[in-house]
């Protein structure tokens, strides 16, 4: 598995689970740094609630979101409130990134079938004729030759194991942009998520 985000996580954490041998390479050093998104939404509640660790990981601190709304202007408007659905729908966490993770590769590293290299980068694909055998990592200086049935590549929108296996990239527009960013919150600002 290249890539210790949440998809190579979990699907790292669940093959371990089934007893399959899995390696997880991640080029950072630990989950310590910004990310894109730090909502959990409840459809990955569902997911760990399946698997049998959502009261351990609701234990986590995190902020629970029951609504969201917008300003324009002077005008506010709400634009959802999900304190009437279910329990485990309901919830829409924020919670930084490194502790899910730190959260998932904690439980994953239960299962001895289950390896997490840090400081690993993918840099190529080992190949058997036609068939891709494996991944060339590097780790400082240190080249290390992981040989492996299946590789998943969850390393990203600029994922050098697709690059390496020649998969054509197929894009579709998005007619958004978003500004990602953090400010700070007094005790007293209200919970309502907003957007201006």
């Amino acid at each position: 598995m290249v890539g210790g985000g949440p998809a190579g996580m979990v699907l790292g954490y669940l093959l371990a689970k089934k007893g399959i041998e899995v390696t997880v390479i991640e080029k950072h050093t630990d989950f310590f740094r910004d990310f894109r998104g730090d909502t959990v939404h409840p459809s990955t509640l569902e997911v760990l609630n399946e698997l049998g660790l959502l009261e351990e990981f609701l234990d986590l601190p995190h902020e629970e979101v029951a609504s969201l709304g917008i300003i324009i202007g002077d005008s506010k408007f709400h634009i959802a409130d999900f304190r009437h659905v279910t329990r485990n729908l309901q919830i829409r966490g924020a919670m930084p990134q490194w502790d899910f993770l730190n959260f998932l590769s904690g439980h994953a590293k239960k299962f001895p079938s289950f390896q997490l290299l840090m400081q690993h980068e993918a840099i190529d694909l080992l190949r058997s004729g036609n068939r891709i055998a494996g991944v060339v990592a590097r780790n400082g200086t240190e080249r290390l030759k992981i040989r492996a049935d299946l590789v998943v590549g969850c390393d990203g929108r600029h994922s050098l194991t697709r690059i390496a296996s020649g998969l054509e990239l197929i894009e579709h527009g998005v007619p958004i942009d978003v500004l990602w960013f953090r400010i700070s919150r007094k005790p007293d600002d209200p919970t309502q998520v907003l957007a201006t």
